[in-house]
């Protein structure tokens, strides 16, 4: 049994948003991170990867994000307390809000980053430059109209 994970990488501007995971985080505390969060079970529905990623986003750094998503690519890990989770990272535009620390038992700090950034950045780790650099390619492919 896997528990599913969607991961936001939420662009303006040039700029990417970031996380820094709260020490109280049970799987890689103070780590920096996209962010997001846990699917919760509703039963029968539709769009939920979706919905659980917008309302993630909003409770852990008070953005709001648009409607229009992509996907970029999914994952398998075992958490650092050993619970297998597949992880799903949707790029995402940002449509209103200042991002700050709103969850801080989830999150101790929330900024833009440039992609230079992000890659430059000795704290994050290889599975976020990872998920920054194909959400940046679909993001490119995207703005010159080779994928819609």
């Amino acid at each position: 049994m896997f528990v599913v994970n969607v991961e936001g990488a939420v662009f303006k501007d040039g700029r990417w948003l970031i996380i820094e995971r709260s020490m109280m985080e049970k799987h890689a505390p103070g780590q920096l991170s996209l962010a997001g969060g846990k699917v919760e079970q509703e039963g029968v529905s539709s769009n939920i990867l979706e919905r659980t990623l917008k309302r993630e986003i909003e409770e852990e750094t008070g953005i709001e994000i648009s409607e229009d998503m992509s996907y970029v690519h999914s994952t398998s890990f075992v958490s650092d307390d050993g619970v297998h989770v597949v992880d799903v990272v949707f790029l995402c535009e940002h449509k209103s809000g200042r991002p700050y620390a709103k969850s801080e038992d989830e999150v101790t700090s929330a900024a833009w980053m440039t992609f230079e950034e992000v890659m430059a950045n000795e704290a994050a780790p290889p599975w976020l430059k990872n998920s920054i650099q194909l959400s940046n390619s679909i993001r490119l492919k995207k703005e010159t109209g080779q994928i819609l």
